[in-house]
């Protein structure tokens, strides 16, 4: 062969080569979703959350792939989870499920970005390092529904002034969420002259039984404090409300939206857009070092005045006037 028709053959196989790798699309960024609970209960989440990825311009199965892992409110099966989705060398793994998925993911990983949405203190989780410097490979956002826990007491109490009983339900299982609801609830109960009894629940199966026990022990209202179990069971504590005329507040839409009486706290539309909108900042290179933890402030009230009625309630003007929703 002669030598310029040896390099026409080279210089044709190059253009061709160069043209197949132009077309070759490039690997699609993959984001994990940690939760605790089910599909069906972070429904919500979910879609806020694809709503803030969108705001850096990315759009599930256009351009970014998210996978789903559900530990079905078993707790115990996020190390394993977290630990799968290290071994897909995800681009970002997303904590959905509170503090017990931040943790296990945090554990999983120390060079794989993490973005968490919790409700505790995430430096004194050990999370980050500090609000503003989190270090390491860790930065997400926290909600105010800790700190709100004794406004919903006081709500209560601007409810049914006449109510000198009440009782909050706690997930013991989870003490950085129990133990700081419990002391803010009692510190509130206590300036407002109410008998505060703390109900104690570690599965689904025990719901039933303490309303019951609250009932006994002649409880007016019940406040339910933040946790994983009572979001992947709002529908039931709602029904449970009603069915034992126990009038009660939790901190999500759907609880209210199910029967419930009253919610109160971070709006979890807002919340989770902030957390999508961190992983897309991460997935354009951004590093969760340099990302202070942020707060979501939005905090909403919603009251159902058809639960109300049934309950036999008259919601006062003032309070009404506060809602961000009233369903009627």
């Amino acid at each position: 062969m002669r030598r310029r028709d040896f390099v026409s053959i080279l210089c044709s196989s190059v253009a061709t080569w160069s043209l197949a790798a132009r077309a070759q699309p490039a690997a699609m960024q993959v984001v994990g979703i940690l939760a605790t609970a089910s599909p069906d209960s972070n429904a919500a989440r979910l879609r806020a959350f694809r709503e803030g990825l969108q705001t850096s311009g990315y759009v599930e199965g256009q351009n970014v792939k998210i996978n789903y892992s559900w530990a079905e409110e078993d707790s115990g099966r996020l190390p394993e989870l977290a630990a799968q989705f290290v071994r897909q060398r995800v681009t970002v793994l997303v904590s959905a499920g509170g503090t017990a998925s931040a943790l296990a993911a945090k554990t999983a990983t120390t060079s794989i970005p993490i973005i968490f949405g919790i409700a505790g203190d995430p430096v004194a989780l050990g999370l980050v390092t500090s609000l503003n410097r989190p270090g390491g490979n860790v930065s997400g956002i926290t909600s105010l529904n800790l700190e709100v826990t004794p406004k919903k007491l006081q709500l209560l109490h601007e409810l049914l002034p006449s109510a000198t009983v009440m009782g909050l339900l706690v997930n013991p299982s989870v003490a950085d969420l129990a133990e700081p609801a419990i002391r803010l609830s009692q510190d509130a109960a206590r300036a407002s002259g109410v008998q505060l009894h703390v109900l104690r629940v570690t599965g689904e199966h025990e719901l039933d039984a303490v309303f019951a026990t609250a009932k006994n022990l002649h409880a007016g209202a019940l406040a339910i404090a933040p946790d994983n179990l009572f979001s992947a069971h709002s529908d039931e504590l709602a029904a449970l409300s009603l069915h034992y005329a126990l009038p009660s507040v939790y901190q999500f839409h759907r609880f209210v939206a199910a029967g419930g009486l009253m919610s109160y706290g971070s709006s979890e539309t807002e919340y989770y857009r902030l957390v999508g909108d961190y992983t897309g900042r991460v997935l354009k290179g951004a590093k969760p070092a340099d990302l202070p933890v942020q707060q979501s402030t939005v905090v909403q009230l919603l009251i159902n005045l058809k639960t109300a009625k049934a309950l036999g309630i008259t919601v006062p003007i003032s309070l009404l006037g506060r809602a961000d929703e009233v369903i009627e």
